[in-house]
């Protein structure tokens, strides 16, 4: 069962809005059993949605549109679909004073313009919008389905959760997706499908492997398609153990959407330990990035940002002669970083970062990307030199999570 999703909107063509709806539609669709053929967005042109919509019914039985359904002169997706259809706009009352209510209710005056939200395709069947103004429209062109929802991230989910998938579950007959995705750090995707390439080679045809790189983070993910679930989770669930079982804790931190600060915090509550950061280079993101997760402060005592070396010596301890001899990213001044992380914010575990994030700053012995991560508790440092790209953005996050992986190894030792 094939679904293309159909965003549209200038704002997404020209980059001013990020499409994050059609990234969650996705995630959703696939969950109920829906394979998702193809995304497409459009700019606000008629021309264009009637050519990805002739597509779409091309490819898939399911066409879901987000996008245009406002009062404005630019929100032409209704029109156009009552042209594509060959239908009429009916005026619907009762949606009228829906609007009406919700325009009451906020203390909004109501204007001429917003008529034409009640005015819709007489050949669709209307979902009323419990979250804002514009309703949504199921069409059902021979057996194929379309529906047309507002693009307000969270008007669509509501019609999404409300209605759609569980009419879409019902009308059709659906088979089963599995998802199991294991989540990998300390290694890029070359060196882990090697570990697991046995495993790999002898996949059933139903079930797939993909791998999925970002900045310091391999995500392994494997999908098995079929018409008995519990019997694919099964299979799922061998084949992860197999695998995790290959790669070790030394790579393996986690699973599905466990992100690496949720899994680090884990392991603090689960030693009912604490941690603090000392960071140049990486500007606080280490600490945004744990503090990001509800209940951290169980765990997290707080961080320095000692960009200058005055900071360092003066919040963190540094010795004015180690960075005088050493320079600032060096060893001797990471360390001494660290250990002053847990002197200072009384913490049991420290991660410590000094680098050349770049574009400039960099020399012949230290080039840009060269940063040094330090990871202590009260009776040990251990430090790591590593050479990144030329990239400012790239460098700091690579940093902040290989420093974020360096601690968790730290503390389940293997380090």
């Amino acid at each position: 069962m094939n679904c293309t999703i159909i965003t549209i909107g200038d704002e997404i063509l020209i980059g001013q809005t990020i499409d994050t709806n059609s990234a969650w539609m996705a995630k959703e669709l696939n969950a109920a059993g829906i394979n998702v053929f193809e995304i497409l967005s459009v700019s606000d042109n008629a021309q264009h949605i009637s050519d990805a919509l002739n597509r779409a019914f091309t490819n898939s039985d399911i066409i879901l549109t987000t996008g245009g359904l406002g009062p404005t002169k630019d929100d032409i997706t209704k029109n156009t679909l009552a042209t594509y259809f060959g239908a009429e706009l009916k005026f619907y009352e009762d949606i009228w004073k829906d609007i009406e209510a919700y325009m009451a209710k906020r203390g909004v005056g109501i204007l001429e313009s917003h008529k034409t939200m009640a005015m819709l395709p007489a050949n669709c069947e209307v979902i009323k919008n419990e979250r804002g103004t514009a309703a949504a429209m199921w069409f059902n062109e021979n057996g194929k389905i379309l529906v047309a929802m507002p693009g307000v991230p969270h008007e669509m989910k509501d019609f999404m959760s409300r209605v759609v998938l569980q009419r879409l579950q019902k009308q059709f007959t659906l088979p089963g997706i599995v998802h199991k995705t294991i989540m990998c750090a300390g290694a890029g995707e070359t060196i882990l499908a090697d570990i697991i390439k046995d495993i790999e080679n002898s996949l059933p045809p139903h079930i797939k492997l993909a791998y999925l790189p970002s900045y310091g983070i391999v995500k392994l993910r494997l999908t098995a398609k079929g018409n008995n679930k519990a019997q694919l989770t099964a299979q799922v669930e061998e084949l992860s153990e197999k695998m995790v079982a290959l790669l070790t804790p030394k790579f393996v931190f986690g699973y599905d959407d466990e992100e690496l600060p949720q899994a680090l915090g884990n392991l603090l509550l689960q030693q009912n330990a604490s941690m603090a950061t000392a960071e140049s280079c990486t500007g606080g993101l280490i600490a945004h990035q744990i503090t990001s997760f509800a209940g951290s402060s169980r765990y997290f005592k707080g961080g320095v940002v000692s960009y200058s070396n005055e900071l360092k010596q003066a919040l963190l301890g540094v010795k004015p002669e180690t960075l005088a001899q050493y320079g600032a990213v060096s060893e001797q001044t990471v360390c001494e970083m660290a250990v002053g992380a847990i002197e200072k914010l009384q913490a049991d575990f420290a991660v410590a970062v000094s680098g050349i994030a770049g574009p400039d700053g960099g020399t012949p012995e230290k080039p840009v990307g060269t940063v040094w991560i330090a990871v202590a508790n009260k009776s040990r440092v251990v430090a790591r030199k590593f050479q990144f790209a030329r990239s400012r953005d790239i460098n700091i996050e690579l940093s902040a999570n290989i420093a974020l992986n360096e601690l968790r190894k730290f503390i389940i030792g293997i380090m």
